[in-house]
């Protein structure tokens, strides 16, 4: 079991799907990760890949979600209007 490179918390799952691995920690963060990797290489790849570049991951992420609530599927969902053809503002 490793332990969470944001805060520190204890993995509680190890899940594979469809070729896929995915870890989840207490806090609810779900990387996913390599199958084969041993808990070594797990530890290691969660640092240098999350580790010191934690707040860059989170802005990412965060931007990812705006720009699908702001103006992707969801906004639409939400009764966003498609924009103005013509370009005009309002």
């Amino acid at each position: 079991m490793v332990a969470c490179p944001f805060c520190g918390g204890a993995e509680t799952a190890r899940f594979d799907l469809e070729g896929h691995r995915f870890l989840v920690f207490a806090c609810s963060f779900t990387p996913e990760v390599d199958p084969g990797l041993t808990e070594a290489e797990l530890a290691r790849h969660l640092a240098e890949a999350y580790g010191p570049n934690g707040a860059g991951y989170f802005r990412a992420m965060c931007d990812r979600l705006h720009l699908y609530v702001t103006q992707g599927p969801a906004a639409r969902e939400l009764g966003k209007k498609d924009p103005d053809p013509s370009g005009t503002p309002g």
